[in-house]
């Protein structure tokens, strides 16, 4: 199928590596440009010297977590079509676990990061009659458990501003959604697990089909739904979990 992605720039946060990285190869293989956006610029220069030979790559290292950066990312892509909202990762903890120093650090890179840079890119997007914007979310929003409570409470946030948001976008001609993956094999997850004492493998036997999801398979889900091939989805959430929630 081709999905009409060809020429369509895309900003991707948290790009470096990962689900972000994984999005860059799908949306580069079907003929779209991209811009990573991370704090690492040598890992950002090794997932662009990576991908470089699928298409144009380009890359943008800074702080998300702070607004300043934030606009100067928005200012210097200058004029993006589909912006997939990626970067954050919440530490695990309970709430007596957890000082509020470390849920505003979190929050202020995912919750508040999502949220200031869908409200610039929206308000471009409307100028202009078009565009997308895609929140990866994650699948404790809508399963929240206390040893997550940070992360849980921030993706149920997320959820609700992306329902709210997307619900309203298309008046502008413009589509906003959000994904949530479940467990998925990133090393993130093989850092989570080293320090439980488990691997990949192990964390993977009790999830649906024996395994995680893979970041291609998020990344692929990603790309069709930003599509033109996919153009009337708007204001929903779609759960990625191999049925692990309708248990």
């Amino acid at each position: 199928m081709d999905l009409d992605l060809k020429g369509r720039r895309v900003l991707i946060t948290g790009g470096s590596k990962g689900i972000g990285a994984a999005c860059a190869r799908v949306f580069l293989g079907e003929g779209a440009g991209v811009l990573l956006a991370a704090r690492d610029e040598r890992q950002l220069a090794a997932t662009a010297a990576d991908l470089s030979g699928l298409g144009p790559v380009a890359t943008w290292a800074g702080d998300l977590s702070r607004a300043e950066e934030r606009e100067r990312l928005h200012r210097e892509a200058d004029g993006y079509d589909i912006l997939v909202n990626n970067a954050g990762a919440i530490p695990r903890g309970g709430l007596l676990d957890m000082t509020m120093e470390q849920w505003e650090a979190a929050w202020a890179l995912k919750v508040m990061g999502y949220i200031h840079l869908t409200q610039l890119a929206l308000g471009t997007m409307k100028a202009r009659g078009s565009g997308v914007i895609v929140n990866i979310i994650g699948q404790a929003g809508r399963q929240p458990r206390y040893g997550y409570v940070c992360g849980a409470t921030g993706n149920a946030a997320l959820m609700a501003f992306t329902h709210a948001v997307g619900g309203k976008a298309p008046d502008f001609g413009v589509r906003v959604f959000g994904i949530n993956p479940s467990g998925t094999r990133t090393e993130r997850m093989e850092t989570l697990a080293a320090q439980e004492g488990r691997t990949i493998a192990d964390v993977g036997a009790s999830a649906p089909f024996g395994r995680l999801a893979e970041p291609l398979e998020i990344a692929r889900t990603t790309a069709f739904l930003a599509s033109p091939a996919c153009g009337y989805v708007s204001g929903t959430v779609l759960d990625i979990d191999g049925g692990a929630g309708s248990h």
